[in-house]
């Protein structure tokens, strides 16, 4: 089969004379490779219009050594530079998958083939748009199939954390409820008044609430339990009370003082006090182990609830009202482990009563995730992230906005890119950890809302502003 015969059967070309396909077959060469030859490498110059007449080319994501599979072409495909195309450089490396045959077409002679050939160049365009589309999708789909990487990972470590406890509380509560018998017979053996127990059972509910009350604020440090913990063994060893099963720090964990063992004493009496302790000891870990269950399996719920809403994999596809501040909240649950990596403390000002944007509820959460995302990777170690929304109304008369603002005090963008950074596939971060893909995205999301995104940077503060309708 010659070669005017093989062009034919690209279907590319489908449509273009026999002329114009000899013209460019007459200005061209064959080229022949064995089966993995590495063809162009990352950053390589782009010489040649390419038509693959035989073979496989595999496109790679590694520079040096095998990367990921991107994409292959068969026979009759098409590569290379294009009319119009400003491409420069293949960005990936480009590998002959078994033997290959090529038609090369070098780019000094493309303004003649566009004088020259209206048809020919008419389908190399229409190829050219095709290409831009397909790439641009499959580069999309990377990008948010690594954002759900990051994602998953930060949540399945989240995950891990109470999944842990809830397996090591319940072991834990298990070996000690098998000493519920032994403590049972204790118990029984104390003669003990309805109002002694009363007053057991009213100290015993009542330490529970001042513990739980004093739950939010500032911990013990280790010298001040340290010191309640000594207090109580004396007190416990001058009343002959054995501590060798620790029971001061479960004491000192639920508030009890030396003045409330004192009280108890004074209700129960000598004879009943080792009884007595025991049992509120036994109860006080039992009540823990309970609560570090619950708590566990609260945090559970959250993150899974979190994640629900994140996707909104319960809801339908079209548009509906909004709650930022939920969505927000949610982003910042599922990326809670990339934060508190770099100990980042993060600012929320999330007005309640604020208003219901109408839009796309997924789509909106990739904006967040993006700007968020973006930002802890610009900040320091220990460095500040500010999120806040507030309503932007001009007049009365004008649709409300809802203007929300991601704050970081990184490093900052350079005032020379920051005209670029929302242009597909333009990144500052080093090979393999972005793809330039993410602010593009979050700039035709806030877009396909009506809204507007901007951004202000230097040295120390960085602030993107996204403004979108209530309506």
């Amino acid at each position: 089969m010659n070669l005017l015969e093989t062009l034919r059967q690209f279907p590319a070309l489908a449509g273009v004379p026999d002329e114009q396909l000899q013209w460019l077959i007459d200005r061209s060469s064959e080229v022949d490779f064995p089966a993995e030859t590495i063809l162009y490498k990352p950053n390589d110059p782009v010489a040649y219009l390419i038509l693959l007449l035989e073979g496989r080319i595999r496109i790679e994501s590694g520079s040096n050594g095998i990367g990921d599979e991107l994409l292959t072409y068969d026979a009759h495909s098409i590569l290379g530079v294009l009319p119009f195309s400003r491409m420069k450089n293949f960005p990936n490396r480009l590998v002959a998958e078994k033997a290959t045959r090529l038609l090369q077409f070098h780019r000094d002679q493309m303004t003649e083939l566009i004088h020259t050939c209206y048809e020919l160049t008419e389908a190399l365009v229409h190829q050219m748009t095709t290409r831009v589309r397909d790439f641009t999708k499959l580069t999309q789909q990377n990008e948010k199939m690594a954002s759900l990487g990051r994602l998953s990972a930060g949540l399945a470590h989240e995950l891990n954390n109470p999944v842990a406890a809830v397996v090591r509380s319940a072991d834990t509560l298990k070996t000690h409820m098998r000493a519920t018998p032994e403590a049972f017979k204790t118990i029984m053996h104390l003669s003990l008044t309805d109002e002694q127990v009363d007053s057991v059972n009213t100290v015993f509910f009542g330490k529970l609430d001042q513990c739980l009350a004093k739950g939010s604020e500032k911990p013990l440090t280790l010298l001040e339990r340290s010191s309640l913990e000594d207090d109580l063994t004396d007190w416990l060893d001058d009343h002959g009370v054995d501590d060798s099963m620790d029971l001061a720090g479960p004491l000192v964990e639920y508030c009890f003082t030396v003045a409330d063992l004192d009280w108890i004493l004074e209700k129960i009496g000598d004879k009943n006090l080792i009884g007595v302790i025991n049992w509120l000891v036994n109860n006080l870990v039992t009540e823990r182990l309970v609560l570090d269950i619950s708590e566990a399996s609260k945090r559970i719920s959250t993150l899974v609830g979190s994640i629900k809403n994140y996707t909104h994999m319960d809801r339908g596809v079209g548009k509906e009202r909004v709650q930022l501040a939920e969505g927000i909240r949610n982003t910042l649950i599922l990326l809670d482990h990339k934060v508190r990596s770099k100990h980042i403390s993060v600012t929320l000002n999330l007005p309640s009563d604020l208003p219901d944007v109408c839009g796309w509820p997924g789509e909106l959460n990739q904006v967040w995730t993006n700007l968020i995302d973006n930002a802890v990777d610009a900040l320091p170690d220990g460095g500040k992230l500010e999120i806040s929304s507030q309503v932007d109304r001009r007049s009365e008369e004008q649709m409300a906005f809802v203007l929300t603002k991601v704050i970081d005090n990184g490093g900052g963008i350079p005032q020379d890119i920051q005209d670029k950074i929302f242009e597909p596939f333009f990144t500052t971060k080093e090979i393999g950890k972005g793809t330039g893909l993410g602010l593009d995205i979050v700039q035709g999301v806030v877009k396909h809302h009506n809204g507007s995104i901007k951004v202000q940077s230097e040295p120390g503060r960085t602030e993107f502003s996204v403004c979108l309708p209530t309506e």
